[in-house]
């Protein structure tokens, strides 16, 4: 039992030490930094994950688990708690990184870890639209998916421009972040933008004569 746990603690260290790394440096890190990154031997990584692929692909599932878990505080906590709780994580910034490496990698990995964030989200809408959090979409899932890539491309954008910021900083990642996105997109999720549904509902007049109209009008709660 000792041996097995000395195994799973081993294997979960390489794990973190290669999302840092990642998200770090970006993909291309090695495997023998990652391994000194971690204190052990590169032999040891592939002892325990045989490719680097599978590596990649433990992090991938370890990012999303953890993100899915932010969200989930996040949405179980009173907005007194969340703002108390406000200055620089660490953490946070760290998944950030990744993800944001990930998607601007691109190519298979960074297309599925995409799918894997808008299906997390999606799991999330309709939790919190079944909570009477947020309000229900005609199309639920065309809704969570240009949310995350706006704010997926918001972020890619933040950090083209903003070069001086090095990513490995993760906690001044996270402290950017907060400055940057928090008001605006709390206020417009709040508020709205439009003070009429002149545009609504002129397009959604014109999608009625389509051959291919959206889903049906929202559900009221």
């Amino acid at each position: 039992m000792s041996a097995a746990h000395d195994d799973l603690t081993g294997r979960a260290r390489l794990r973190d030490a290669a999302i840092e790394s990642f998200a770090a440096h970006g993909f291309d890190e090695s495997l023998r930094t990652i391994a000194a990154r971690a204190g052990v031997s590169a032999g040891l990584v592939r002892h325990h994950f045989g490719t680097k692929e599978a590596l990649r692909a433990a992090c991938d599932a370890t990012v999303l688990g953890r993100y899915r878990t932010l969200k989930t505080d996040s949405m179980d906590a009173a907005p007194q708690q969340l703002f108390a709780q406000l200055p620089s994580s660490r953490e946070g910034g760290l998944l950030i990184v990744y993800i944001l490496r990930s998607v601007r990698e691109g190519g298979a990995a960074g297309r599925e870890f995409m799918e894997h964030m808008i299906a997390e989200a999606l799991d999330f809408s309709r939790d919190a639209v079944a909570r009477g959090l947020v309000v229900p979409s005609r199309n639920e899932e065309a809704r969570v998916r240009f949310l995350v890539q706006q704010s997926i491309g918001a972020l890619v954008v933040s950090f083209a421009m903003g070069p001086e910021l090095p990513l490995d900083d993760f906690g001044a990642v996270m402290d950017r972040f907060y400055a940057q996105s928090m008001l605006p997109t709390l206020e417009l999720y709040t508020e709205g933008l439009f003070t009429r549904s002149d545009y609504l509902d002129e397009y959604l007049a014109y999608l009625a004569g389509t051959t291919n109209p959206p889903a049906g009008p929202r559900e009221k709660t």
